[in-house]
């Protein structure tokens, strides 16, 4: 039965959401052109800069100078209009709730008559998965947005009523763009606006034969979720950062309506918090997505410099950029200048990156780009238009800004907060041009001009050989403004910085040296972000002995500098362990002989139960594991019986894990039968013996994925991959039959191993069979001497209720199958059956990664010192609002 109905309902609230949109849109607009005209009877002087400083302890120092501008805040009048914008906006997010409500009832009640659930989701879908499943899409993943902008929205209204209407406008006008993504509605037969997640599979495949015979079709099943998103960060990634995104639009709304007053510096107040928390979301989420990649990507990192990741990153850092400039923005016409614009770029810089990554421009530039589903000409627009407004109020209100009567000195901390920002702009600039090249290409075709300018070969080289100098640059700053911000710097006496600088150069001696760093440029990083360390560390010292909510700033600039020591080190100093010393190429596929054989130079092949050495490790691959829903870790993939697209499996014996049973042989059991994970069991040169799990999936749409497997110690991690392996859902390809009729002590060949037969026993037990009193079963010990040692094939021979049995025996160690076929009382002679096959193997590669915790203990460190300072700023606000100031 196909379930419509819930399609229906979902679609309503979709329409719902962007006609309210709409609505809440034109009301906040009337709201806030009516407010205009009354501000326009009273005269409004030219906005006057009021200057805040703050002692070393940070506390405010405000001076407010007399100007007849009126306070967001005063004497706000009841408005009809402000009234019905806020009902439609609240409609409207109940009708974003309503949309949620109904797509993931689809995804979770597996209704695969809808084309969003046959895509994205399975019946072998955990439900955590399931939450993946609902933004993998582009639809999913707009209503996300949609709905963090509803979350935002509403505590807007309720927290900063004085700014409400000409913020909310701004708003409104945004979430009815989103909510258009999502329309699916089509005019003239051609004209479409949005792609609708509500739609039916034989709507969206029409030209499907099967709909043809049975238009009420419904698959079994779904495609399921990418495997590559079949991760834990993946269940919470993908909402932080959209929460970051959302975020960027609050500080984008305060700056047009502050220039849309004529109160261009009083936006950045109510501003301020809500940009550090922007900051704080928006880079954890980029941070999520790097440990993500760390975890399931085989690269061997977390930052690919992929033009999906460089796209969110340049706002991150305008984001940062225009909050150093906020800072000052009282103090400095030109700063202030420099906040509006890079708080307008930040949005629109996320705009672009939408457009980017969902218009199908990269292609196969990315692996994480969307692909085009037709709504590459409305995501433009929806750029564009935002461009054009954002542009048209700076333009119009730039008069409104005051200008300064002299230049800002070098020994102020203006002046090297400016420069500092200048810097991340940079550096985003340089990243945002070389992600850019996709779209130029397509923008000079719209020309007729064919370019042949493609993005870098070697992305990670060409994008760290600038960006390096930068956070040189950046980290030595940090140091510098700290000092100036809290007044240890007096005027042109910069002595305060020589016992900083000669600590920096003593530790950073110590690095070099351990570190056996020889790299110029390396050196000069580790010396900026030491220097960094130290003088943050020291005014950190001092604030926290006054109120430590000022330590904000201080505590962020030591995690990024932490940060910086930790990429150095991961990432310049990374080890490959797994090096070949057979001299033999391992493979002549391209993957491996491309960059002068450097995959068969730095890929080991291991046998199954075979010991190999790398470097410090003895390794052992101990065979092929699969994971039980509910038993822990993994069980060896003999132990189970896949039923083939069923997500389960029939117990081959009892299912026992640390001591406890979870399953008797013959049970069926609930798998995760996509993923088959590969034990190598490493003995470190201490004598600890641990293993590691690396995956690998057969998926007939992307090839085989491969995921690693990290071992993680305080100092470093061991990070390990497959990179070829047999397929892991092909049946073994036997041999023809050899047969061998041979006597006790005899020798006979095997797979071109030398074979003895030692003995033929009897036996009261074969493993798998139950024997009776009147059965009867021998069993011959077949000995198989390797290079690597000696193994014991023990075929038997059963009598069993009269009947014959003679199950084979096989050892995956020698690719062998052997089976007792006949007994000759007589002769004595034994007759075997042979069959050989591959034996499994793995190629593997692993990475020695140096101080790559001291990289995620610095994002933490970030992380606390945004939130430190957006609980500081957010007060400040607070009190500022409560005396109607705000």
């Amino acid at each position: 039965m196909i379930h419509e109905t819930i399609g229906q309902v979902g679609h309503f609230f979709v329409i719902l959401s962007f006609v309210t949109a709409l609505v809440a849109t034109v009301a906040y607009l009337m709201s806030a052109l009516g407010k205009g005209q009354l501000q326009r009877a009273t005269t409004v002087a030219k906005p006057e800069l009021a200057y805040a400083g703050e002692d070393e302890y940070g506390s405010t120092k405000a001076r407010t100078h007399k100007s007849n501008i009126q306070h967001p805040t005063s004497n706000v009048p009841k408005d009809d209009w402000r009234s019905l914008a806020r009902w439609s906006f609240y409609v409207h997010g109940a009708a974003v709730l309503g949309v949620i409500v109904c797509l993931y009832s689809i995804v979770y009640n597996h209704y695969f008559e809808y084309h969003y659930a046959w895509s994205h989701s399975s019946r072998a879908l955990p439900v955590q998965y399931m939450i993946s499943c609902f933004w993998e899409g582009q639809e999913g993943s707009f209503l996300l947005w949609l709905f963090w902008n509803v979350v935002i929205g509403f505590i807007l209204i309720r927290t900063n009523k004085g700014w409400e209407s000409p913020m909310m406008t701004v708003f409104a006008l945004v979430q009815a763009f989103l909510a258009s993504m999502i329309l699916g509605t089509v005019f003239g037969g051609d004209f479409k606006i949005g792609s609708s997640p509500f739609m039916l599979l034989r709507e969206a495949l029409p030209d499907t034969p099967i709909f043809a015979t049975d238009p009420n079709f419904i698959p079994k099943d779904g495609n399921g979720l990418n495997p590559l998103l079949q991760n834990y960060w993946m269940v919470i990634h993908p909402p932080t950062l959209f929460l970051g995104y959302a975020l960027t639009l609050v500080p984008f709304a305060y700056c047009l309506a502050g220039l849309w007053r004529n109160q261009p510096l009083e936006w950045i107040r109510p501003a301020l918090p809500w940009t550090l928390f922007g900051g704080l979301v928006l880079g954890v989420g980029i941070m999520m997505g790097g440990y993500w990649a760390y975890e399931t990507l085989n690269f061997g990192g977390y930052w690919n410099w992929d033009p999906v990741e460089n796209s969110v990153f340049v706002p991150w850092l305008v984001l940062v950029a225009s909050l150093h400039t906020m800072l000052i923005a009282r103090k400095n016409s030109t700063a202030l200048k420099m906040a509006v614009i890079l708080t307008v770029s930040t949005f629109l810089l996320i705009l672009y990156s939408t457009f980017l990554t969902r218009s199908g421009i990269l292609g196969n530039a990315s692996v994480h780009s969307f692909t085009d589903l037709g709504l590459s000409g409305q995501l433009l627009v929806y750029l564009l238009a935002f461009v054009v407004a954002a542009v048209f109020t700076m333009v119009w209100k730039w008069r409104t800004i005051p200008s300064d009567e002299k230049e800002a000195s070098v020994y102020t901390k203006e002046f090297w907060l400016f420069i500092g920002a200048t810097v991340l702009v940079l550096a985003g600039f340089q990243v945002i041009v070389a992600t850019s090249l996709p779209a130029f290409n397509k923008l000079l075709e719209v020309f007729g001009i064919v370019s042949n300018l493609a993005p870098p070969a070697d992305a990670i080289a060409f994008y760290n050989k600038f960006q390096i100098w930068f956070f040189i640059v950046i980290a030595l700053l940090t140091g510098v403004g700290q000092y100036l911000w809290w007044r240890k710097i007096d005027g042109k006496n910069w002595s305060a910085l020589i016992n900083p600088a000669l600590a920096t150069l003593l530790i950073s001696a110590a690095f070099i040296g351990f570190g056996k760093i020889t790299n110029p440029v390396y050196i000069l990083l580790v010396v900026a972000s030491v220097f960094a360390l130290v003088t943050n560390g020291t005014v950190l010292w001092v604030v926290v002995r006054g109120n430590y909510r000022l330590s904000g700033g201080a505590v962020a600039h030591i995690g990024m500098a932490l940060m910086l020591i930790g990429i150095l080190f991961s990432s310049g100093y990374s080890r490959v362990v797994s090096v070949n010393n057979s001299g033999i190429p391992i493979s002549k596929r391209e993957e491996f002989t491309k960059n002068n054989n450097q995959e068969n130079k730095e890929n080991v092949l291991l046998w199954i139960n075979q010991p190999e050495r790398m470097d410090k490790y003895q390794m052992t691959y101990r065979g092929q594991r699969v994971e039980i829903r509910d038993v822990p870790g993994y069980v060896p993939r003999s132990w189970v019986t896949v039923i083939e697209g069923d997500f389960h499996g029939i117990a081959q014996r009892d299912i026992v894990q640390n001591g406890k049973q979870y399953h008797k042989k013959g049970d069926t059991l609930a798998l995760y039968p996509e993923n088959v994970f590969y034990e190598v069991e490493y003995r470190d040169p201490n004598g600890k013996i641990f293993s590691l799990y690396p995956r690998a999936q057969a998926n007939p749409k992307m090839g085989l994925i491969v995921s690693p497997d990290i071992a993680r110690n305080a100092n470093r991690d061991l990070y390990t991959y497959v990179s070829s392996v047999p397929d892991p859902n092909a049946d073994n390809e036997w041999s023809k039959t050899e047969n061998f009729s041979v006597a006790v002590r005899d020798t006979f060949f095997v797979n071109d191993y030398v074979a003895i037969l030692d003995n033929v026993v009897k036996v009261d037990q074969v493993e798998g069979v139950a024997l009776g009193p009147g059965d009867a079963a021998v069993e011959a010990q077949v000995r198989v001497l390797d290079k690597n040692g000696e193994y014991t094939l023990k075929p038997a021979f059963i009598i069993k209720d009269r009947m014959v049995a003679r199950p084979a025996f096989v050892s995956d160690e020698l690719g062998v199958r052997i089976q007792l076929n006949a007994i000759d009382p007589q002769t004595g002679n034994f007759t075997f059956a042979v069959n050989t096959t591959q034996r499994d193997y793995i190629v593997m590669k692993a990475f020695e990664k140096p101080l790559i915790n001291v990289l995620w203990i610095g994002t933490l460190i970030v992380a606390l010192g945004f939130a430190l300072s957006t609980v500081r700023r957010y007060r400040d606000f607070s009190k500022m609002r409560d005396k109607g100031l705000a």
